[in-house]
């Protein structure tokens, strides 16, 4: 079955074929998928909860520790932590995304999941992979430390959230549809990509990807969204809940095609979700300017930490 928010994106932004968006994944996990899973230490998941707000979230572990035990049936060996903790005990739909900064490796699992003592069990429903545009390669130095923990949460961003949101070169994005599954992508950019519009308000340009709008699509029925923003450095998260909006109209931004415009709900913020001290990052070649890149140049740049 075609999704119809993403026949309708699909057809607002000229893009015509019917092996476009959800219809062309697969419910298998092909054999190269699954050995690019047990290599992994790091997942994003995301999730609706039970008051149907999206939340994404982040697990680790050592490698193998995402392990497919057939085709159709994944088992992580980890558990959300806050704002996804507990929302397991019972099945629900999920998204998940496997990431490999330093190679720009993605794949995308979506399907339902369930809690199973220490381990989640993940049945697939859509499994797919993704180009590596706008993925900036950064490797963990340190493995991640304790159990992560909350440091704080409101409805307002404070003045240290709202920086680290308009420096940051990465965030994921968690959306879904009730029948039609959640979904968690990726999204990356030059620092600066993401703009804070205001203390409960961000905009980000969408930039030219896959034409699939599996992402879109999930907003023109439903505009809830979660955002995460990871802080590489001290191996915290930041979690928005709220409502997305897409906006046609990507005035001067170089490179966005449209705007999405977000409007917070609720954020949480925790320590020990991710390693710390991860490298400077390689910033990719596509990424389009943002205001004060005058100064870079174009390709494969690193940053200065």
């Amino acid at each position: 079955m075609r999704h119809p928010g993403e026949i309708a994106v699909q057809r607002r932004a000229g893009v015509r074929g019917e092996d476009r968006g959800s219809s062309r994944t697969r419910p298998e996990i092909p054999d190269v998928a699954a050995a690019f899973l047990r290599e992994q230490h790091l997942l994003v998941a995301g999730a609706a909860d039970d008051r149907g707000r999206f939340w994404a979230g982040a697990m680790t572990g050592p490698p193998g520790f995402a392990s497919p035990e057939d085709d159709r049936t994944i088992v992580v060996h980890a558990l959300p932590g806050p704002p996804l903790d507990g929302l397991f005990a019972r099945e629900r739909a999920i998204g998940l995304l496997a990431i490999e900064p330093h190679t720009r490796r993605r794949m995308r699992v979506n399907g339902t999941a369930v809690q199973a003592g220490d381990a989640l069990v993940v049945w697939t429903e859509q499994v797919y992979s993704n180009c590596p545009k706008y993925i900036q390669t950064r490797e963990p130095t340190t493995e991640p430390a304790g159990t992560p923990a909350r440091l704080g949460g409101g409805t307002t961003l404070l003045a240290r959230h709202q920086e680290w949101i308009g420096t940051a070169d990465t965030f994921f994005i968690a959306t879904g549809v009730e029948g039609l599954g959640a979904d968690v992508s990726h999204r990356g950019g030059n620092p600066g990509f993401v703009q804070v519009t205001g203390q409960a308000s961000l905009v980000f340009p969408d930039y030219a990807g896959n034409s699939m709008y599996m992402t879109l699509g999930n907003l023109e029925l439903n505009p809830a969204a979660g955002l995460l923003f990871v802080d590489w450095e001290r191996g915290e998260t930041l979690h928005l809940t709220g409502r997305a909006q897409v906006d046609w109209d990507p005035g001067d931004v170089p490179g966005a095609q449209r705007l999405v415009r977000f409007e917070l709900n609720e954020y949480v913020h925790v320590a020990g979700t991710v390693a710390p001290g991860w490298t400077a990052p390689g910033y990719h070649r596509f990424n389009p300017p943002v205001p004060g890149d005058a100064s870079r140049t174009s390709g494969e740049r690193t940053a200065r930490r």
